[in-house]
């Protein structure tokens, strides 16, 4: 076993691929499935990176990942190992997340996949990953795990939301840390930033005599005893049997406000009512003997249905307009924009938004947004007008007015929300 790289080292459950579980890789994840047809949780697995020079087998065929994702499905769960561009090198960190990000949707779309009951593990290097689920906290994130995690980026390396900074934000986010007695010194660090900063937010399984990678490298007990702790862990979280006290281990997060159009329908029909009726015709009238010539409408009939009209005409505008969610959204990012707060205008955003410019350019992810506004808020030039706005489920419209140094310009604005951030974002001019 020595001989091997530390990477194809057996897993320390020895857990192996059975008939029990069925595998199926979708591109770049790898789908474990457990027996029966029944919907449930299931679990995200993120390996870590840099990986070692002359890597040959890519993370989702080491063993380790093998094992963690056949010991989740056997225990009921969807399990899925996802190979993303950060086992080539920090400078990927980027482009991993939005692969991390697309692996998520395509396990939450899986048929045997509660969307709504879904946990991400982070080994290693992607620590530097975990900062941005822990600062925007879909409904559907039931929980964040790490093992032996990277937290901070070496010098050079352009980060992420790094996850000492939003550990707690979200109260109701179950959050474990398992950590390794033995870690490297410039991984133990930052480690030890996080456990301050986390506080009771955070449960954490310490493996006193554990190295990093313990879960391949130190087959002990120790190690056995602290993997399978953290996937009871993981699975209970994800789990809806209800604990001792007759509630749900952790149950989901409040279910979002609906909008409703009821205003709106109330406008239309007050207008409608309260429009001045046409004369009424007399009870009786004398037979006429011959045919009548053609009436012109009478004046006030006339402008009553054109009142009737506008009103329902606002009705409909009002429709359009309405403070929805993703509205709200918007209005929080134009408020911060405004405000020239950096900070609180990309935490609007989700971590691999994209927005294409009315130049044709393409920003995607936080990173090259904070670099790409910057200069903006700093020069203190963050100034629209919003003309007119429509809105519609997840997207907002708008017709916005940039002003700058050169005057003003006008362009059409679409966004697009989902789960309260801003996902994708097109300006046209």
């Amino acid at each position: 076993m020595t001989d091997l790289p530390a990477y194809l080292r057996p897993f320390v459950l020895g857990v192996l691929e059975g008939s029990d579980v069925r595998v199926d890789r979708l591109g770049e994840i790898d789908l474990y499935r457990p027996p029966g047809t029944a919907r449930g949780g299931a679990i995200l697995f993120v390996h870590g990176g840099p990986g070692p020079e002359g890597l040959e087998v890519m993370p989702r065929d080491w063993p380790v990942y093998k094992g963690y994702a056949t010991a989740a499905a056997r225990r009921g769960l969807v399990a899925a190992v996802v190979d993303h561009s950060l086992i080539h090198g920090l400078d990927r960190l980027v482009v991993a997340a939005d692969e991390v990000e697309a692996a998520v949707a395509v396990l939450r779309s899986d048929p045997r996949v509660d969307p709504d009951r879904v946990g991400l593990w982070f080994f290693s290097g992607a620590g530097l990953l975990a900062g941005e689920w822990l600062d925007s906290r879909p409904d559907w994130l039931r929980f964040v795990a790490l093992t032996y995690p990277l937290l901070v980026t070496p010098p050079g390396v352009d980060d992420l939301v790094t996850a000492a900074e939003v550990i707690g934000k979200h109260k109701d986010l179950p959050v474990l840390l398992t950590r390794a007695g033995l870690e490297r010194e410039e991984l133990a660090g930052p480690v030890a930033e996080f456990v301050s900063a986390g506080g009771a937010a955070l449960d954490i399984i310490d493996v006193p005599k554990g190295h990093h990678g313990f879960d391949m490298l130190d087959h002990t007990e120790e190690s056995r005893a602290a993997v399978t702790k953290a996937l009871d862990w993981a699975i209970a979280h994800l789990g809806e049997q209800p604990g001792d006290d007759g509630k749900l281990l952790v149950p989901p997060p409040p279910a979002k406000k609906k909008t409703t159009t009821t205003a709106t329908r109330r406008t239309t029909k007050t207008a409608v009512a309260a429009a001045p009726k046409a004369p009424a015709e007399p009870a009786t009238r004398p037979a006429p003997k011959a045919a009548p010539a053609p009436v012109a409408p009478a004046p006030v009939a006339q402008a009553s249905i054109q009142a009737s009209l506008a009103d329902l005409g606002t009705a409909t505008v009002a429709a359009v307009t309405a403070e929805t969610p993703a509205a709200r959204v918007i209005a929080r990012e134009h408020a911060a924009y405004a405000a020239h707060d950096l900070e609180a205008f990309l935490a609007m955003y989700s971590p691999t938004a994209r927005i294409l410019l009315a130049n044709g350019s393409e920003l995607k992810g936080r990173r090259f947004l904070r670099e790409y506004y910057r200069p903006r808020f700093d020069a203190g030039r963050c100034k629209a007008e919003v003309i007119q706005k429509i809105t519609l489920g997840e997207w907002v419209v708008e017709h916005v007015d940039s002003y700058d140094d050169d005057g003003s310009t006008p362009q059409l604005a679409l966004y697009r929300v989902v789960d309260g951030l801003i996902t994708d974002v097109e300006f046209r001019a």
